[in-house]
């Protein structure tokens, strides 16, 4: 069987067919993902035979710009010397989530910089607090930098560390700040955030707890393609072992206003990548477009590269327009975009099923 025909036939490919499939044109490495997609996804369809495509709507909430990692690609963070640091207060937040609820919302990103004086009880507090108020929100909050951050802050064991915030009401773990699962590539770019294998061993643990996450890459900088095979493997090998992760997402450098400087990637090599991760992810069942980096009209096309996923409606946004990039939709538009494509928008909940809509058609 050649190449193209495991593609066809959904068989593990390994790292160096990865590499040559890389080098296939475009529109051949899109039909080869489509095809895989509509393997992993060919029983959704909706109740009238519509295949789907879905999306979520949920609010970023980053509850703190403090940070002392100082990553080299990100033009969010501040210091607590700077006038415009903030901690947001749990009314704050509060303020936030209630706003997602009366659109139909149905899960917050909480996610925040690495500030060195938050103890953990203004995490657990928080967890609890939004638990008891908001049960019907999921908080998919706190990434893996985030944990080994708090591990060392608290001065107590990772495995302890997320078993607390997982009995305060946390539901889920997003996948941000994999940015590449290299260490040579995460000490040129963030040499301050934790390095590969701790990255890796938060989403073990969390995974054997019971907590589903989602997987990312942020390309397009400092490293190579072979750099990203052997991310995308890093993670095809942890999911063999948990099969935690429910989604992977890749998105390209944004490098307008940061201290890292490279060539903008255009749209043609996210494709490519998004095309590739679909074929070489074979145990992770969705792959989300990135129209919030890509814009809309490439987050429609990316449906046609491997994405069965529109992301999320996003009522915030902080850390990729902090860096000079900003595209917004409003709940008819991303709807609208999905039917354009040829498939039913249907909202979905963090484990990927399907869900009424409760919130009013459009969203402003």
């Amino acid at each position: 069987m050649g190449l193209e025909g495991k593609i066809l036939e959904g068989a593990r490919i390994t790292e160096g067919e990865a590499r040559e499939i890389y080098g296939w044109p475009l529109a051949k490495l899109g039909e080869m993902a489509h095809a895989r997609r509509n393997r992993a996804k060919e029983n959704h369809y909706d109740g009238r035979g519509k295949e789907v495509v879905t999306y979520m709507v949920d609010r970023n909430i980053n509850y703190t710009n403090v940070c002392d990692v100082y990553c080299k690609f990100c033009a969010f963070y501040r210091t607590e010397k700077d006038g415009d640091h903030y901690v947001l207060s749990q009314k704050q937040i509060d303020q936030k989530i209630d706003e997602l609820v009366a659109v139909g919302g149905n899960q917050i990103l909480l996610q925040g910089g690495h500030h060195p004086k938050l103890g953990l009880e203004w995490y657990l507090d928080l967890l609890r607090h939004l638990r008891a108020k908001y049960p019907q929100v999921n908080v998919h909050g706190f990434s893996p930098p985030e944990f080994n951050h708090f591990a060392d802050v608290f001065g107590m064991p990772l495995e302890r560390v997320i078993e607390k915030f997982r009995e305060a009401g946390l539901g889920s773990i997003p996948g941000g700040g994999a940015e590449i699962l290299v260490d040579r590539v995460r000490q040129r770019i963030a040499p301050r955030k934790c390095n590969t294998e701790a990255w890796l061993r938060v989403m073990e643990i969390a995974h054997g707890m019971g907590l589903r996450s989602s997987a990312t890459m942020m390309f397009g900088h400092v490293e190579t393609v072979e750099d990203r095979m052997e991310h995308l493997r890093r993670l095809r090998d942890l999911q063999d072992r948990t099969a935690g992760f429910t989604a992977f997402i890749c998105w390209t450098f944004q490098p307008e206003n940061t201290v890292l400087k490279a060539e903008k990637m255009g749209s043609h090599e996210y494709l490519r990548m998004q095309a590739l991760a679909r074929i070489f992810l074979d145990n992770i069942p969705n792959v989300q477009s990135s129209w919030v980096t890509q814009g809309p009209a490439m987050g429609q096309v990316a449906l046609q590269f491997g994405a069965n996923d529109f992301g999320s409606l996003m009522m915030e946004e902080n850390v990729v327009s902090s860096a000079g990039t900003s595209f917004r939709l409003n709940l008819e538009e991303m709807r609208s975009l999905i039917r354009e494509a040829g498939y039913e928008p249907r909202q979905r909940n963090n484990e990927y099923q399907l869900i009424e809509p409760t919130g009013p058609e459009l969203v402003a």
